[in-house]
């Protein structure tokens, strides 16, 4: 790095960002176009998509992809680096799929769904990264967790498994990608105040209260908070950070 550099710039870097249309995806890619970085968001819902793209400016552009049709992933690459005009140097598995139910209610088949959403197609995008950023000895890959893979949560079995598992992933894939300049790491936001967080506590004030009473901050956090954590993770700032998952959560995760 320069010396005269900003260690927190993003400047040169290309983000591809899944499920960046909304909510954390969407203040992931906004922090990073003003870090500097060009981004392209991949998702299922054009009209959405393209109506980020507009609030994000000329560094933004977008790719129409369901993450969960695996064997596409190396398309997507492919297409999202044509769109942005340089190689993806920043990778963010942030798309996923909710599901909160009993356990035994849960089926084969919502399970393998939650896995597929969020472990296999994060890997089928490592697979199709990978071997651009270690030939440039340069990259970081980013996975967006969960509180449910800190403590546990009722009737978020099949989630939990698979924010759960995904650290597994981070951690391997740092020791067998770090030595060739490549970082992993994972961020786990607490309660953010999103649409979907706020649709999820309308008119459940006891669950509200509970959350608020267990982090330290005593407030939720900002879309932006997170945003702000993938670009440090992503940047020169954080050039010796590797395997790790950082709580973003006013303390949630070691409240009393």
């Amino acid at each position: 790095m320069n010396a005269n550099q900003d260690p927190f710039s993003l400047d040169g870097e290309c983000a591809l960002i899944t499920g960046g249309g909304s909510g954390i995806g969407l203040a992931i890619a906004r922090c990073m176009v003003e870090a500097g970085a060009r981004v392209v968001l991949a998702g299922r819902r054009e009209a959405l998509l393209a109506e980020a793209v507009k609030t994000l400016g000329g560094a933004a552009g977008y790719v129409v992809h369901d993450v969960t049709r695996l064997e596409e992933a190396p398309h997507l690459v492919r297409q999202a680096e044509n769109a942005a005009g340089a190689p993806v140097s920043i990778l963010v598995n942030n798309a996923g799929i909710h599901l909160k139910k009993p356990a035994v209610e849960t089926t084969e088949a919502d399970f393998q769904a939650i896995l597929t959403t969020h472990l296999c197609a994060a890997h089928a995008l490592n697979r199709a990264v990978l071997p651009g950023m270690l030939k440039r000895n340069h990259g970081s890959i980013l996975f967006i967790g969960s509180m449910a893979s800190i403590f546990g949560i009722p009737l978020l079995t099949a989630y939990s498994a698979a924010k759960s598992g995904m650290l597994g992933m981070v951690r391997s894939l740092a020791t067998e990608a770090s030595g060739q300049g490549v970082r992993v790491n994972a961020i786990a936001p607490g309660w953010i105040e999103t649409p979907m967080m706020r649709q999820a506590l309308d008119g459940d004030p006891a669950r509200r209260d509970k959350i608020l009473s267990r982090t330290p901050a005593k407030t939720f956090g900002r879309p932006d908070d997170i945003g702000q954590a993938a670009v440090y993770l992503s940047s020169p700032a954080a050039s010796f950070v590797t395997g790790v998952c950082l709580p973003v959560d006013g303390g949630a995760s070691i409240g009393f």
